[in-house]
């Protein structure tokens, strides 16, 4: 569809009353991507990938605060596709989360339109496949929501604003990892890690990249960091030059100067820095931490009227040791000066202060169900429904595909037997809520959580106890959506379940979120009212047991 059909297609929704109108005020950003298989070698030989465009990584989207997004995506793909925007809390809207609890996948040679608005955000933040492993193929690429002019940000406007994706990439096709997971294998080590498509240097020649970044002496620049990656925590640095910490998940933070940062799985970071070195070649370093194995990849940053003598082979080393990574998480504060979009709840700096009405504890797991690897939360190993269980309760046929609160508020027992099913809780719309995530393997997780923001108030080694709350910080802890956890060791996050939908609570690590280690929060409107929810887009996809049911009454 051209963007002119796009727009009257929006235009129409609006008219009809079943996509919500915005004010006029608020303007619409239109793109038309096609996703199709294309040939890479970031690694120095060929794979197949998943590419936007025809790019790796996919297209930047540029937005500023409340635009309407339009995306019009093709498939052409062999096998189904979704994208999922990662961090953008798509309120009352959880129709357009791109996830298997949420909507249908577009078949292929199909299509599918997403709307929605970046309402009351501002960060840095990205999109990727969510159909099976399609995320280690790429499809991925960012999203940046910046402030709109009459909201001042507490740091002068950089010279440019440049995206990083970094993450760990895998040498096997994506179909070749889901074969291996679904026959009870493990994922098996990255390949390598790349910045921005790129591992750095020239397999067969050793020689750099050409330069990803081109910055001029005495002006100040603004990196964006997102970790796209599968698998590992990253640290990122450059060298010979501090980078201050000023954007984390969409909120400010108070600004602190750092040689280096853990970048943990789903997370993002904006930092800024200054272009005070001699004029030259520096590296930008990006390897993995908390593994046996060292991966590396650079990415050269010149200046301008610098020679195009390399970098110093000098690469600055990564710190050691999860007790470093988790100082400096401590360091983290938000800037309740800053002038921004505020995140839920309903916008108040005095979370700490806020009963906690329901504590949901949940522990991860590694086990065997019908003889093959599976991961798990309170024992359950998630599986999706061939119906996604939003549809599922707006067509009203929950009991035939799932049943909510399968585990319970407390994990189950050591030894119990881990069981595969769909595992969806009930929230109570606008309680507030405390959920503990606890780690008792040697190895860090990371969770998402899709819809929200959350406080991230508390981490600590071995197991939480309500002792634990001493610890917490009830002041200024950064509201963000991804949340690292260290091995043997559990982290605390406080939030408002303001936002009504089906959302998603997973494991970022590719392997455990595929094979089990994810949840869905059910969040539901009791006056069943468009105040609180949008009602289901007339282009939505349908799938499974609803297909040929009659639609339900709108929401008034």
């Amino acid at each position: 569809m051209c963007r002119r059909g796009v727009a009257v297609f929006a235009l129409f929704l609006c008219l009809v009353g079943r996509w919500p109108a915005v004010d006029g005020e608020d303007p619409y950003l239109y793109f038309t991507w096609n996703v199709t298989y294309g040939t890479i070698s970031p690694l120095g030989f060929p794979q197949q990938a998943i590419l936007i465009n025809g790019q790796f990584p996919g297209p930047n989207i540029n937005s500023t605060t409340n635009d309407n997004i339009v995306v019009n995506v093709y498939n052409f793909l062999d096998e189904p596709f979704l994208l999922s925007w990662n961090g953008i809390q798509q309120r009352k809207n959880s129709w357009q989360d791109g996830v298997a609890g949420t909507n249908c996948p577009i078949p292929s040679g199909g299509n599918f339109t997403y709307h929605f608005q970046v309402k009351d955000q501002i960060g840095s933040f990205f999109y990727f496949p969510s159909v099976g492993t399609q995320k280690a193929a790429g499809g991925f690429g960012g999203l940046r929501v910046n402030s709109r002019l009459l909201i001042p940000v507490p740091f002068p406007a950089p010279a440019d604003d440049f995206t990083v994706l970094i993450g760990d990439w895998q040498a096997k096709s994506h179909k070749s990892l889901t074969r291996r997971l679904d026959s009870g294998l493990a994922l098996g080590r990255p390949a390598g890690v790349l910045i921005n498509g790129h591992s750095g240097r020239d397999a067969a020649t050793g020689r750099d990249d050409p330069p990803l970044f081109a910055v001029k002496a005495g002006q100040t620049y603004r990196f964006r960091i997102c970790n796209v990656g599968t698998k590992t925590s990253l640290n990122f640095r450059i060298q010979d030059h501090s980078m201050k910490l000023v954007e984390m998940d969409g909120s400010h933070t108070m600004q602190n100067n750092y040689d280096s940062l853990d970048v943990h799985l789903g997370q993002c970071m904006s930092v800024l820095v200054a272009a005070n070195r001699p004029p030259r070649d520096y590296y930008m370093v990006a390897s993995t931490c908390f593994t046996k194995y060292l991966l590396t990849a650079t990415a050269v940053i010149r200046y301008a009227g610098s020679t195009t003598a390399p970098p110093s082979q000098e690469i600055p080393p990564a710190p050691t040791g999860w007790a470093w990574s988790f100082n400096q998480w401590r360091s983290f504060r938000w800037n309740l000066t800053a002038s921004a979009a505020r995140p839920n709840p309903q916008g108040s700096y005095h979370y700490g202060a806020i009963k906690i009405t329901r504590t949901i504890k949940l522990v991860n797991s590694a086990g065997r169900v019908d003889g093959k690897r599976r991961y798990g939360l309170n024992g359950v190993s998630h599986v999706s429904s061939p119906t996604p269980f939003k549809l599922s309760e707006y067509f009203g046929i929950t009991g035939r595909e799932f049943r909510y609160q399968i585990i319970g508020d407390e994990p189950s027992k050591p030894d119990a037997p881990m069981i595969a099913a769909p595992n969806v809780i009930n929230v109570t719309h606008r309680n507030y809520v405390e959920i503990i995530l606890e780690n008792p393997e040697p190895s860090v997780q990371a969770y998402h959580l899709n819809g929200y923001s959350f406080f991230a108030v508390g981490m600590g080694g071995g197991k939480w106890t309500p002792a634990s709350r001493k610890g917490y910080n009830l002041l200024d802890a950064v509201s963000r959506h991804a949340i690292q956890v260290f091995p043997k060791s559990w982290s605390a996050i406080m939030l408002a379940f303001d936002n009504v939908g089906m959302w998603n609570l997973r494991s970022e690590l590719l392997d455990r979120q595929y094979l089990g280690q994810q949840l869905y929060i059910s969040v539901v409107s009791p006056t069943r009212s468009i105040r609180d929810e949008y009602n289901m887009p007339p282009n939505a996809l349908l799938c499974g047991a609803v297909v040929g049911l009659p639609t339900p009454p709108p929401y008034s």
